[in-house]
């Protein structure tokens, strides 16, 4: 297995409850500064694993490094996780000066005051992102996010051992491997049929989705992508949900993947967001810059196996992923419907939709 299969990411997609998990990782930079505050310099990041590479899984591939040279600001802490849970967990234990949020986290750091708004006009290449992925993470006209990588979800299988005649295959088998994550919830609202908008589930609605999910309790629930790689080789999986990046893997691994046609399917944006009490936002803003701009965001998906915000990041070596996932193809992108954390522009208060609390319940009695 190649470095970069063994390290790619696992996205921000997942529950907002934090749960008992494995420490995250504080990665030393190559000059580490002692004293972590803002105002001497110095940034706290918090982010998942593989996306913002120090140089400890390969020496070429080292853009903590390059960003110290070339802005003057130094990384005094790096905390990478590997799920959303451990994500979750870890934002609640110190302050950090940027964060990378997918929708669910994204959401809740906003409704508690844990972020502060970002000011566009100070991020160079701002406007250069897909506006859908802007339009995401703003609040009332105020930006909170600056998106940084994003996918989108596939229903796969061996067709050396089954057929992929519908998505509803994958929730019927007990050979299927499912998102651990409570969003997946939506997958299976579009799976059932019935929903124009699966983020925004009424009681009704939700309960036909989980007695979807209901239907096989040998099902496997993946956190870890690679445990996908092992599963089809090892013949213990016929269906999977994926994405398109990890479908690769797959065929180029010799096993005989295709992808089941579906209308709709989920996908997600993981952003960069600014700490609600940065004393000195110099640094953090630089920071935003740089991941940002085309080139850092070239690096990072082609690395993560995900697609860049940035579509002028769509050169060299990010111009597969940009083909995998068909950035600029607005025909394509229309049929993803991209994670908001429930329930949307509904009015749970009102009864009209289910809150995401209640997903993350429901989701709790399902893996029991």
């Amino acid at each position: 297995m190649t470095a970069l299969t063994a390290t790619a990411l696992v996205t921000g997609m997942g529950t907002v409850t934090p749960a008992p998990t494995p420490k995250p990782t504080a990665t030393p930079t190559p000059t580490p500064t002692p004293t972590a505050t803002q105002s001497d310099g110095t940034l706290q990041i918090l982010t998942y694993r593989g996306y913002a590479e120090y140089g400890g899984v390969s020496p070429k591939v080292n853009w903590v490094g390059d960003f110290e040279k070339e802005t003057g600001c130094r990384i005094a802490r790096l905390d990478t996780v590997q799920t959303a849970e451990q994500l979750a967990g870890q934002v609640t234990q110190r302050p950090y000066d940027v964060i990378t949020a997918g929708p669910a986290l994204a959401a809740d750091l906003i409704a508690n005051k844990q972020v502060q708004p970002i000011d566009p006009a100070k991020v160079s290449d701002y406007k250069d992102l897909a506006e859908r992925f802007r339009d995401l993470t703003t609040v009332s006209g105020e930006a909170y996010g600056v998106p940084y990588l994003w996918a989108y979800h596939e229903f796969v299988y061996d067709s050396a051992k089954v057929r992929g005649n519908g998505v509803e295959q994958v929730f019927a088998s007990g050979r299927a491997a499912l998102r651990d994550s409570p969003l997946t919830i939506a997958d299976a609202a579009l799976a059932e049929g019935s929903v124009k908008e699966p983020y925004e589930l009424s009681e009704a609605e939700l309960g036909k989705a989980m007695a979807l999910l209901g239907r096989n309790k040998d099902r496997t629930y993946w956190q870890n992508p690679v445990d996908l790689v092992k599963g089809f080789a090892t013949g213990a999986l016929d269906y999977a949900q994926v994405t398109p990046y990890y479908r690769q893997l797959l065929q180029q691994a010799g096993i005989p993947i295709k992808t089941i046609p579906a209308p709709r399917t989920t996908g997600w944006v993981d952003s960069w967001m600014l700490g609600a009490n940065v004393p000195d936002t110099t640094c953090a803003y630089r920071w935003l810059n740089w991941v940002t701009a085309a080139n850092a965001q070239r690096d990072a998906a082609a690395w993560a196996g995900m697609a860049p915000a940035n579509s002028k990041a769509c050169k060299g070596r990010a111009r597969t992923m940009c083909e995998t996932y068909g950035v600029g193809d607005d025909k394509r992108l229309d049929r993803v419907v991209f994670a908001v954390r429930p329930p949307g522009d509904c009015r749970a208060e009102d009864g009209e939709c289910t809150d995401y609390r209640g997903w993350e319940t429901q989701w709790s009695e399902l893996l029991k």
